[in-house]
């Protein structure tokens, strides 16, 4: 599929303006859109501040769990200032400790329904 590129992933949670709040206070992500789509269920669509694809916060798929994202990569290029960061947030505990691998440079965070995020600085 030449040209194809991955545009929004999909996160499933559990309760849409915790998570909302969480992905902009925490990782800094930038929201694109916030609409209600029928009833109570909303249309969230956030951006990393420094592009790529979008995520969305969806509650609405059953078979999407909620903390059910595992290993999503999230890189930065500062891993010592995204850690004191989500340290400063209350995301990281002060206990973890930044990995190293041939990849660069990573450490593991949850977002408050469980989803697993690497935040990684990628070797240069």
């Amino acid at each position: 599929m030449e040209g194809a590129f991955i545009g929004i992933v999909s996160i499933p949670v559990s309760d849409t303006q915790r998570s909302r709040d969480w992905y902009g206070e925490v990782l800094g992500f930038r929201i694109e859109h916030d609409e209600v789509m029928e009833g109570d269920t909303r249309w969230i669509m956030l951006r990393p501040a420094g592009g790529g694809a979008a995520i969305t916060l969806v509650t609405w798929f059953p078979t999407m769990v909620p903390g059910s994202m595992k290993g999503t990569v999230l890189s930065v290029p500062d891993i010592e200032a995204a850690a004191a960061h989500l340290r400063a947030q209350g995301a990281l505990d002060d206990g973890a400790e930044i990995n190293d691998a041939p990849w660069g440079r990573w450490v593991a965070v949850d977002d408050p329904d469980g989803n697993g995020w690497v935040i990684q600085q990628p070797v240069s």
